[in-house]
């Protein structure tokens, strides 16, 4: 039984938590998600929305299995989830998080690995780590505090209260909250939106958002023209500066551009 569906459609690659009513991430669903990478990255693929099936977007990792594994193949499965979300974050185009109902664990550390995070207004967000006496072992409690400060933090790890949509949005950990009914309309129309942009030029700032995370300014400043000045060279950006110089000498307000992600 697949724990994803994995679909492409007009340039959008759509990843779905096949597993409800949790959609758990499991080990099997580690291997799907892996090949689901893989074969988004060999396509023409220009933005990625990822959802999930049911009430609730995912409770976070499958635990069943966990008092019969050693510490080293507990590791073993954490590192290999921590692997996937990673390649997520740095997937060169846009990637959206449609999120509804429970989000918590894992499934917190997965949606925070998008660039952008749609809530629907019955999400619920949560690190239930700390009443297992563990910590957030995907990445979550600074991916949180990157996202919505240090001490958002902090309290959502030291208590495991579950947050609001709203709550999320205030802080800057959730990009937009709108009605569950509304949830995947506005993501897919979001997705298409992206998928029709200047692709070349979403990696570039998804590459200097990273610069910036983990050293800042300077390091965003040290590396900004080694990876932007190639831009230049693409057929967007030529099309584009073109487009506006004629408009610009014509007198006429400048044309929405028709990218091709080239």
């Amino acid at each position: 039984m697949s724990n994803l569906r994995v679909r492409i459609e007009k340039s959008v690659g759509h990843i779905t938590l096949a597993s409800p009513p949790q959609n758990r991430l499991s080990i099997d669903m580690a291997s799907e998600m892996e090949s689901a990478l893989e074969s988004l990255q060999s396509t023409q693929v220009r933005a990625l929305l990822l959802d999930a099936e049911g009430e609730d977007f995912s409770f976070g990792v499958d635990i069943v299995p966990w008092p019969e594994m050693s510490t080293a193949r507990l590791r073993f499965v954490f590192q290999r989830w921590m692997d996937i979300l990673n390649a997520i974050e740095t997937l060169p185009f846009p990637t959206i998080a449609a999120v509804q109902g429970t989000c918590f664990g894992g499934g917190l550390e997965l949606a925070s690995r998008c660039d952008v995070i749609i809530a629907a207004d019955n999400a619920r967000f949560g690190h239930p780590e700390q009443s297992l006496g563990i910590v957030t072992l995907l990445g979550g409690i600074y991916r949180v505090a990157e996202r919505a400060g240090r001490s958002t933090a902090a309290m959502m790890a030291f208590t495991s209260d579950p947050m609001s949509a709203e709550h999320m949005l205030q802080r800057g950990f959730v990009n937009e909250v709108v009605p569950l009914a509304g949830l995947l309309q506005t993501t897919e129309d979001l997705a298409a939106r992206f998928a029709s942009g200047p692709t070349r030029a979403h990696a570039v700032h998804k590459a200097l958002l990273r610069a910036w995370g983990s050293g800042g300014v300077c390091a965003a400043d040290a590396v900004i023209f080694d990876l932007a000045m190639a831009l230049f060279d693409t057929e967007d950006a030529r099309d584009g500066v073109r487009s506006a110089v004629s408009a610009y000498k014509a007198g006429r307000p400048r044309p929405a551009m028709r990218f091709k992600g080239k």
